[in-house]
């Protein structure tokens, strides 16, 4: 591991742009690939030797997973951009501080939404109506999965300041690491020692405290400038008040849509247990496709912190541009692949020819529009990688929350079946894409007024 924890950063503000940023995509995705395999393992082991039900459970579970988690991963968005604008100055001191402070953060939040994850769980499982065959089981693994959460917030966070700093590849390792150790832990607690649905999210503890002690321990060794070092960790009061105005609407438009998304999943539940089945394996299938746009987003938001710092507006742009066209290339191959290999996909989380049939068709009706998320995706990332992240918060939430539920409402009066509940996506990803063009078209975003420092050349 030596060789993993030493000075790779690199600096994304000089030379080419497509090559540096899609061999900095490569590993981004492949960590998150790795990061949605523990659930989606968990979830094909509990379905493939549990049954339909307990896989149920799991899924039923995964959005209240999800908005907690994705709280953190939307303010490590104000992390990774004042980390990557003060790396890419070479302010070393203010890096320090960021790594300290975000250090603070990571414990004081995890514990709070770990209590209180713990505490609302069965509530939360109920308001979303789901059934009480799968309710129980899924309280259960809400709460033995919440115990991993400072670990997993620790790696989401402690990855980001590495990718901000332009090393992708270590955290990749990291979650490799995990992920092995996931799939061993399922079928130990699982299969072997027939622990349940406990033993899927025990595996998914022990993976996760082992990714976050790798990136823990990076974070460590890292340039003895901006190191971590346990006594010095505090949290600054000013430096939180700037990541907080960068991650929270970040952090709130993460937190929306999946809101939006549990709103879909309450209508999904009253389906019945073979569309809860069959949605949750979906979810799983569709990250085959969203993982490799969320990286290349990921990649493009460093790339523009890091630009926008040093006033190179221009280039910001041009690497947006690229990413686009990469994220479409990519798409295009991925949604080929998973439609023509549907059946095959689904039979995979489970034997039921119904859920099976069930998911092929939602697939058939969303995937064919998912290149729009391509630009969903990069167009957000670049704006908020500039440090305005208070209009993307807004575009979000009118179109992913308030859109969407309008929508889902007409669907469910009208064809209040699992194919028409997947309409509600296509269509109110058209609205956020063009508002979000509009947006950065535009150029009210600023980024020079907002990061770059006045006198920097453009």
């Amino acid at each position: 591991m030596k060789a993993l924890s030493g000075n790779k950063t690199k600096d994304l503000t000089h030379g080419p742009i497509a090559k540096p940023l899609f061999w900095f995509s490569l590993p981004l995705f492949a960590g998150s690939l790795i990061q949605q395999l523990y659930s989606t393992v968990d979830l094909i082991f509990v379905g493939q030797n549990l049954g339909k039900d307990a896989a149920a459970a799991v899924g039923a579970s995964t959005f209240i997973i999800i908005i907690i988690i994705g709280f953190f991963i939307g303010l490590s968005v104000g992390i990774g951009v004042i980390a990557a604008r003060e790396f890419a100055r070479g302010e070393f001191d203010e890096l320090h501080r960021v790594v300290h402070c975000t250090a603070g953060l990571t414990i004081a939040f995890s514990v709070i939404f770990t209590i209180l994850g713990i505490w609302l769980a069965p509530t939360v499982l109920e308001w979303m109506n789901t059934p009480p065959e799968i309710t129980h089981w899924g309280t259960v693994y809400i709460r033995v999965f919440l115990l991993s959460l400072f670990s997993i917030v620790s790696y989401n966070v402690g990855s980001g300041i590495l990718r901000a700093l332009g090393n992708s590849l270590s955290p990749m390792i990291y979650q490799l690491i995990g992920g092995i150790a996931n799939v061993i832990g399922n079928f130990l607690f699982v299969y072997y020692w027939n622990f349940g649905i406990t033993g899927s999210a025990m595996a998914t503890v022990v993976s996760q405290t082992l990714a976050a002690g790798l990136v823990i321990r990076h974070l460590c060794t890292m340039d003895e400038r901006y190191r971590l070092r346990f006594k010095q960790i505090c949290i600054d009061w000013p430096l939180t008040r700037e990541i907080f105005r960068i991650g929270i609407p970040a952090a709130i438009q993460t937190t929306v849509i999946t809101l939006s998304n549990i709103v879909v999943q309450t209508n999904i539940n009253g389906l019945g247990v073979n569309s809860i089945t069959a949605y949750a394996a979906y979810f799983k299938i569709e990250n085959v496709i969203y993982l490799p746009i969320m990286a290349i987003g990921q990649a493009c938001s460093t790339f523009v912190s890091q630009n926008v710092g040093v006033g190179k507006i221009m280039r910001s742009k041009r690497g947006t541009t690229i990413s686009i066209y990469f994220g479409l290339a990519v798409t295009a191959v991925t949604i080929c692949a998973v439609l023509y290999l549907a059946d095959f996909a689904f039979g995979l989380f489970t034997s039921d020819k119904d859920v099976i049939a069930i998911g092929s068709s939602i697939a058939f009706v969303i995937m064919p529009f998912y290149f729009l998320y391509v630009f969903l995706e990069v167009l957000a990332s670049a704006i908020r990688g500039s440090g305005s992240t208070l209009p993307t918060m807004f575009i979000i939430l009118l179109n992913m929350c308030i859109i969407r539920i309008c929508v889902l409402k007409l669907i469910m009066y009208f064809n209040p079946t699992p194919d028409g509940v997947a309409w509600v996506y296509p269509i109110t990803w058209v609205f956020t894409v063009a508002c979000l063009y509009w947006y950065y078209k535009s150029e009210r975003w600023n980024p020079v007024k907002i990061l770059a420092k006045p006198d920097m050349p453009q």
